[in-house]
């Protein structure tokens, strides 16, 4: 669960409450957010917090954050 993540916040969109599960109900699922001291620091919160969530078909952009890092000057 990514409630193991701390500084990690999980907002539901497509998805829906199945007896005592959250399931999917399509499209764009879940937006997995992190804070932290430094926008690395959030990105990396954000992606640690996406890893503990799995589900069939999953997908996962992996490019959130970047533009911010290459605007910054951010190693």
């Amino acid at each position: 669960s990514a409630r193991c993540v701390p500084g990690a916040l999980v907002f539901h969109a497509g998805t829906q409450r199945a007896d005592d599960h959250v399931v999917t109900a399509g499209g764009r699922v879940l937006t997995v957010v992190g804070s932290g001291a430094s926008h690395r620091e959030a990105i990396d919160v954000a992606y640690r917090a996406a890893a503990c969530i799995r589900f069939e078909g999953m997908q996962m952009r992996r490019d959130i954050g970047k533009k911010a890092l290459v605007a910054l000057g951010a190693p």
